[in-house]
């Protein structure tokens, strides 16, 4: 989280690691745990948890500094996200639906919501391109604006574009530029920088 710049939020948004695991769950060890948090919060406040490979091998270079976020991690033999079997997709940071502010941005990935909170900037996020789902767009219909920041690669952009029309009334495309996602973006530039990007 230090290495990607979220090291000031990492408490909010309650990230943790798993030392060891439960029978049957052997499977997350040594993984960052990343709740997805209920707006209400409370004791049961967690509505699901997905779990980030951060195996040396695959977030680290020869020389054990990070890839991430400047450069790709090399998860070739398994996934970078687990999701506990059965699970359905959601959107990550759903308290900032419940804001009072004008504006929210829509991104893609736990981390460059992340970000966004590093920026002070209220952000949601979905789960990759293919996890959108048409019941998540209500949620977006009573913001002034709704910035859809969009990974700048092919998916990321054409996920962005369609979440963009879906919302067409008060959503902004936003891409970053040179291959950025939101989180490299602002540990390339900052997050005043990024704040300034989306005009703010």
């Amino acid at each position: 989280m230090e290495a990607r710049g979220l090291g000031s939020v990492a408490e909010k948004f309650r990230i943790g690691y798993v030392g060891s695991a439960l029978t049957g769950h052997e499977q997350y060890r040594g993984s960052l745990v990343i709740p997805y948090l209920r707006p209400a919060g409370g004791p049961h406040g967690v509505a699901t948890v997905r779990f980030r490979c951060i195996r040396d091998e695959c977030v680290k270079d020869e020389s054990g500094e990070y890839l991430a976020p400047l450069h790709k991690e090399s998860h070739h033999k398994h996934g970078k996200y687990l999701t506990i079997p059965g699970d359905c997709p959601r959107l990550f940071n759903t308290p900032a639906l419940i804001t009072t502010s004008p504006f929210i941005v829509n991104t893609e990935g736990e981390f460059d919501v992340m970000a966004w909170a590093v920026a002070g900037v209220p952000a949601t996020g979905y789960q990759g391109t293919s996890a959108w789902r048409p019941h998540f767009t209500p949620a977006y219909l009573g913001f002034e604006t709704v910035f859809q920041v969009a990974d700048d690669d092919e998916p990321g952009i054409e996920a962005g574009e369609k979440r963009a029309a879906e919302l067409a009334h008060n959503s902004k495309l936003i891409v970053l530029g040179q291959g950025h996602d939101s989180n490299s973006f602002m540990h390339a530039h900052g997050p005043l920088v990024m704040r300034e990007r989306i005009g703010l």
